[in-house]
């Protein structure tokens, strides 16, 4: 795998949530080359320190199943979910040929077979694609309707044994409040499930984070926007917020936990 010779990750199998906004401008829709290009950078530093690295990739920029439940009731919400799992194909055909056009070797794996564009999601496969140096792309979430990419995501990282889950967002972290809406909400650098659950914040949907909670699996939630993080996240250094049930309390920033 093309690893550094300096210090080694703290997490070595880490699963990266990204959502489809991150493809796109912020406001924008569709795909920008430029952003995925920007992610794509940061996902291969990560993998060059010693990482394994999985990414599950949402499709908003393109499509939200949810969106056709009020403007288009003549479309079946489950089909309207298959719809959306179409397009974290074409966001994952995308970062594939991005991080290829940096020397990366990647496998476009989807949950849905198209045989055509990427191969079938097959968890000893995948294992296989990490033993050969490769960065794999997880497609088309679990390939079931009503279940979200942030599900797939925390069921992907239980199936391939990952240290950690990812969930790279635009945001510093988790909020007590949004914080765009209210300037005095609080970052936390450290919160447990329980608190994530109990005060609805809004981090991943509930069933990410609560079969997290029952193994064990620390989720990072960080600004991917700032140049760096992704290594970062993977040494192990202070960045964004960490959801584990090694803590009791919420920690607000710049506090001791």
């Amino acid at each position: 795998m093309g690893e550094s010779d300096g210090p080694h990750p703290k997490f070595r199998r880490v699963v990266l949530k990204l959502s489809g906004a991150s493809f796109s401008r912020p406001g924008e829709r569709g795909i920008s080359v430029d952003e995925v290009l920007k992610i794509a950078r940061q996902i291969l530093l990560a993998h060059q320190l010693g990482s394994h690295m999985a990414v599950v990739i949402g499709g908003g920029n393109i499509l939200r199943g949810s969106q056709f439940r009020t403007v288009a009731p003549t479309i079946h919400e489950a089909t309207a979910h298959y719809m959306g799992m179409l397009a974290t194909v074409i966001n994952g055909l995308a970062l594939q040929d991005c991080l290829e056009s940096l020397g990366a070797q990647t496998r476009l794996m989807s949950a849905i077979r198209m045989d055509g564009v990427c191969e079938p999601y097959i968890r000893r496969r995948a294992w296989r694609h990490w033993e050969k140096g490769r960065i794999i792309i997880l497609a088309a979430g679990t390939g079931g309707p009503f279940v979200t990419t942030d599900t797939a995501a925390a069921l992907r990282a239980r199936e391939l044994e990952a240290d950690v889950l990812l969930k790279a967002t635009r945001v510093d972290g988790v909020y007590s409040d949004d914080p765009e809406k209210n300037p005095h909400a609080v970052l936390y650098t450290e919160l447990d499930y329980a608190t994530v659950l109990e005060n609805n914040l809004r981090v991943m949907d509930p069933t990410a984070i609560t079969h997290c909670m029952e193994h064990a699996l620390p989720v990072l939630v960080f600004n991917y926007l700032k140049e760096g993080n992704i290594q970062r996240a993977v040494m192990g250094e202070r960045v964004g917020t960490l959801i584990s049930n090694r803590v009791n309390r919420p920690v607000p920033a710049g506090t001791s936990s």
